[in-house]
């Protein structure tokens, strides 16, 4: 989690749990010794939400797929679907659709001439079918189940 999305979720939880910034700042005290939050390492920072959890707040995790709608072609959403497959198992750097896409443009970019920024915007079925063969192919050689 990076530095901003901890702070933000320190005043989330702050408003959640209806404290306000002088007994935010009181909290904060209590934890690490500072009251201000640019002032605290990222350690400090995670022992305030440690706090704040202490206190009933409770993080969600569902925030990080809103926004991104899934693929509205079957084909493109067995493509995501490989795509996390191979990231959980470690066999690619970098998961999600940025990495999927980015897995797209690097391999065929040059034989495709043009690439679309996204593959659920692809529309061209046989290219969806090639980007979803070299998917199994990578699959197999990792030794993964489809």
């Amino acid at each position: 989690m990076t530095r901003a999305t901890t702070i933000r979720m320190i005043h989330v939880a702050a408003r959640e749990l209806g404290l306000d910034q002088d007994t935010r700042h009181d909290l904060q005290m209590g934890a690490v010794g500072k009251a201000s939050l640019k002032d605290m390492s990222d350690p400090e920072l995670d022992r305030v939400v440690a706090a704040l959890k202490a206190r009933g707040f409770k993080a969600s995790s569902g925030a990080s797929r809103k926004g991104r709608p899934t693929a509205t072609r079957g084909d493109a959403r067995f493509a995501h679907v490989m795509w996390g497959k191979l990231y959980r198992a470690g066999k690619v750097d970098k998961g999600g659709a940025a990495g999927l896409n980015a897995f797209i443009r690097v391999r065929f970019e040059a034989a495709w001439g043009a690439v679309p920024l996204d593959i659920d915007q692809m529309r061209d079925a046989g290219q969806i079918a090639t980007v979803v063969e070299a998917l199994k192919a990578m699959c197999r050689r990792a030794g993964i189940a489809l």
